[in-house]
């Protein structure tokens, strides 16, 4: 499979024989799909045989019951503490859950050694050392006083009958204290604390880090139903069909169970993929003949097996000229953390010379690309054979809920999964080949294995009333079908009134004749000047459209900033500033003699007399200039023209942006007869029957109207599906009561929207322990480009948190899914909107044409559309579900503000002659 193209990738540099020879060692490390899907198959098959209570005996995979029947949400609330043991270091933490005017959780914790000897010696030694790092701890907490319950993490195989025991079945990861297998955990640890007789603690629940961690990961994301560590060792668990697990009275609802995957092909059902080198590695470890999968796969043996296939390929003269040194034939000295530094992209191989050159062997280029092959085959096989596992679970899954698409989320902890450069996304990809039909949302627990045990109780009540209250709130953002069709059916009838002689006066869906009569039939041709003004930058643009044959429309441009002062001076000072960089711009084409047509997008709410003359309606998007609301833009525009007194220019069309869009992409799609923009504003424009447009004379043709959406809603007509929010964002605005629609649809509002959400939220002590910072009280921080990076599906929990930190918001792991959800709820509901406003002019299209059925292609332009991960997806289906008899094609205009105003400038100039020609 990907080995195949790894292999070509590494070794473009190495010498043909030396790659074969090499293959030769690294052949059996790697994976066809086929023997991948087998893996699967055989792992599903120890995992039945794991489930029922005949089988379960000689069964490879142990299915222990964990007794954790959901994702927690317990009522408990106080103070406890978390044991977390699991490997070389062992954590206590400290989580306190308070409910007074503030909802807080605290949680402090301290990393203590477990030493070796410790670790070999007898059980009743390690038990007495745990003991004493708690009282070390409570001590420093200054709670010895206090009883308090405990939750216990213990990262061992244990045979469960309760929540609060463990029986010990075996040690792995190194650890071989006597005296603790087949003995109750729980009772030797609370054997220890009564010898100590300094504190007394009460330990409720005893969990393995794998349930630890898919229990953090699903406060976070309800989805979360299997937990895995891919680190020092590793594990897998996930919630079973209670009726599926023997070992377990009842069959009502699910259970979690602790696979104990590390033991797969004890039975030697891995043996024809087991190589050399796994077998020597198992003779040489503490426990030979057990966890043989996990000897293959996880971060305590993949640096060892690296060492042993260079030892070997070195003896053989393939490495290192032959050379072996002692250091490299000593165990343990080439570690997994040398194996993710190698893999790095780009420092890797300055990192594999530093290691190997630690080894005494002084390594070529050569060796190093080799080695760094090596690693990267290791690796990857170890994150294949991880992805044939996890998908045998899903298919479990998969089949449990019957379900044609799974839809699940996989809690991650451990260090190779963490920190190995290539791991995550190779897991990944390697499952979702492996079980297609399947969304799986991988998610990195944060301290998954110590804050889970704790967490269960702790937390629990206070979240599930949370998320009771978060979506009470989030639920006034969540249209229905019935509530999209009213506003469907709204916005029509605003249409009507704009479109109505005797109510456009009072409107305020204004359908602004554009005086665009056509779409670009190919015939346009010449050099226009075009202008764009729509935002806090200004373009100015030659386009050169040629037709013919080979119709082509070349740009050149250049972006000039509009100062804030300027933005919210006089008129004067914006239409001078405008034409400066007119100036500059023609200078640098070299072009100041030639009289250019041209054409002004101007995207703001225009009442149009003819196509080269527009008068500004009222300003929007946080353009103040004097002066200039009543005027007609042209006019302004000519005037600091001639102020200036260097050029002249025939000014032949002042066009909205959306109109553009449209034009733009009716070049290159003849069925475009709609432009939508969905990005720092919102607008729509389309073509309408003259017969309809009352304010314009003539009945023939069409003529498009732009429709100055965003003001629908000003009469009041949206109040009902208004939130408080949106009043907030509204009132505090720069043009309160106006542009209600585009207030609650628009990229310039959504950020401000979840902010004042956030900050909500936050009062009622749902999110950053009810602290807000001083940077969540700014207006505009919240930009919407992060509700973008957040809502990308690619976006681990981890980033979006460091989005929040960015914006310093301390955040935890729930305040992060919390947001998320938020910014979610409020970028849906926009795009719901913008669709069920599309539906409204589709259909209006469709009747105005007596058709039963219409294909027809929108035009769309704007950041929000294009860069946010779900806006455009929701919004087609929206139109789609609320406008059944339109098949609409949504086409992405490339550039449409600059070069759709000299599309329409060439179509004026296109239609003036054929005019003249008559």
């Amino acid at each position: 499979m990907i080995a195949a193209q790894l292999l070509a990738y590494y070794f473009t540099e190495l010498k043909d024989d030396q790659v074969k020879k090499i293959d030769k060692y690294l052949y059996s490390m790697r994976f066809s799909d086929e023997t991948l899907l087998d893996i699967m198959q055989r792992f599903r098959r120890e995992l039945v045989k794991g489930l029922g209570r005949d089988t379960n005996p000689t069964a490879t995979l142990k299915m222990l019951p964990t007794f954790v029947h959901s994702i927690p949400d317990g009522s408990e609330k106080g103070d406890f503490i978390a044991l977390d043991l699991g490997g070389s270091h062992f954590r206590i933490l400290r989580v306190k859950v308070s409910h007074e005017k503030k909802q807080t959780v605290q949680m402090e914790s301290q990393i203590y050694d477990t030493p070796e000897d410790i670790m070999h010696g007898s059980g009743t030694r390690l038990f007495d050392h745990v003991a004493a790092c708690l009282g070390d701890f409570m001590e420093k907490q200054n709670i010895k006083d206090k009883r308090l319950p405990v939750g216990f993490t213990f990262s061992f195989p244990c045979q469960q009958t309760k929540l609060d025991e463990g029986y010990l079945i075996t040690w792995t990861k190194r650890f071989k204290a006597s005296g603790v297998e087949g003995m109750d955990v729980v009772k030797l640890l609370n054997k220890a604390i009564k010898k100590r007789g300094d504190y007394e603690a009460d330990i409720m629940a005893v969990v393995n880090d794998t349930v630890g961690t898919m229990m953090t990961c699903g406060f976070d994301d309800q989805r979360c139903e299997v937990g895995i560590i891919i680190g020092t060792g590793t594990n897998a668990c996930y919630m079973e069909e209670l009726h599926h697990i023997d070992q377990v009275e009842g069959d009502e609802g699910r259970m979690c169970v602790n696979t104990e995957w590390g033991a797969f092909g004890d039975d030697g059902g891995l043996e024809d993929i087991r190589t050399e080198f796994d077998r020597e590695i198992d003779r040489g470890s503490l426990n030979p003949g057990k966890q043989l999968f996990e000897k293959m796969v996880s971060g305590m043996y993949l640096g060892e097996l690296v060492r042993l296939i260079i030892v070997k390929m070195a003896r053989e003269g393939m490495l290192f000229e032959g050379r072996i040194t002692p250091e490299l034939l000593t165990r343990g000295t080439f570690e997994t953390k040398h194996l993710s530094a190698i893999e790095k992209t780009k420092e890797g191989l300055t990192k594999a010379r530093e290691i190997l050159s630690r080894l005494g062997v002084e390594p070529s280029h050569d060796d190093c690309i080799a080695v760094q092959h090596v690693c990267a085959v290791v690796s990857f096989r170890s994150a294949n054979l991880i992805a044939a596992t996890l998908g045998g679970i899903l298919m479990r899954l998969k089949e449990n809920k019957g379900v044609a698409r799974l839809r699940t989320t996989v809690g991650v902890d451990g260090s190779l999964y963490k920190m190995h450069p290539q791991y995550a996304r190779r897991l990944h990809k390697t499952v979702r080949h492996l079980v297609p039909d399947s969304d799986v949302r991988f998610l990195l627990s944060e301290s998954g294995s110590g804050k889970g045990a704790a967490m269960v109780t702790a937390v629990a009540y206070r979240l599930a009333e949370q998320s009771r209250l978060i979506a009470l709130t989030l639920s006034a953002f969540r249209l229905t079908t019935e509530q999209l069709l009213e506003v469907k059916k709204r916005m029509r009838i605003e249409m009507q009134n704009g479109l109505s002689k005797s109510t456009q006066e009072s409107a305020t869906v204004k359908m602004l004749p554009t005086f665009v009569r056509s779409t670009p039939d190919g015939t346009e041709n010449g050099d226009f000047l075009a202008l764009d003004l729509g935002g806090t930058n200004f373009r100015v643009l030659l386009v050169k459209i040629r037709s013919g044959k080979k119709r082509s429309v070349e740009m050149h441009n250049k972006i000039y900033a509009i100062p804030l002062e300027v933005m919210q001076g006089t008129g004067e000072e914006l239409f001078d500033h405008i034409v400066q960089c007119i100036s500059d711009f023609l200078d640098y084409m070299g072009m100041k003699n030639a009289r250019l047509p041209l054409g002004f997008t101007f995207s703001f709410p225009c009442r149009q007399t003819s196509l080269d003359a527009g008068i500004l309606v009222t300003w929007t998007k946080g353009f103040k200039a004097t002066d200039c609301e009543g005027e007609d833009v042209v006019g302004l525009l000519r005037d600091a023209i001639k102020r200036r007194e260097e050029f002249d220019l025939d000014v032949v069309a002042v066009v909205n942006d959306t109109v553009g869009t449209m034009m733009t992409c009716a070049y290159e799609e003849p069925t475009c007869e709609i432009g939508l923009i969905a990005g720092t504003g919102s607008n729509a424009c389309y073509m309408e029957e003259m017969r309809n447009i009352e304010m314009i004379e003539g009945d023939k043709g069409q003529m498009c109207i732009n429709m100055e959406w965003g003001a629908f809603g000003d009469n009041g007509c949206l109040d009902d599906f208004r939130t408080e929010y949106d009043c907030t964002v509204d009132d505090f605005s720069l043009n309160p009561g106006k542009q209600r629609y585009e207030k609650m649809c628009s990229g310039m509002y959504l950020g401000e929207i979840v902010r004042n959400i956030l900050i909500d939220m936050t009062k009622r002590g749902f999110l950053f322990r009810g602290q807000i910072s001083e940077t969540l009280k700014t207006r505009g921080i919240f930009e919407t480009k992060f509700l973008s990076q957040i809502e990308s599906d690619r976006l681990a929990l981890l980033q979006v948190r460091s989005i929040l930190q960015h914006l310093g918001l301390d955040s935890t792991c729930d305040d992060s899914i919390i947001v998320k959800e938020v910014c979610g709820a409020v970028s849906r509901r926009a795009a719901q909107l913008c669709g069920a406003g599309m539906a409204a002019v589709v259909d209006k299209i469709r009747e105005n044409r007596g058709l039963d059925h219409l294909n027809i292609t929108v035009g769309v332009d704007g950041t929000l559309y294009k860069l946010h991960p779900h806006f455009s997806g929701i919004m087609h289906q929206t139109v789609k579900e609320l406008a059944p008899q339109c098949n609409v094609t949504f086409l992405l205009s490339e550039d449409g503000s600059g070069k759709g105003a000299a599309l329409i400038t060439a179509v004026g100039c296109r239609m003036k002659q054929e005019l003249n020609n008559k």
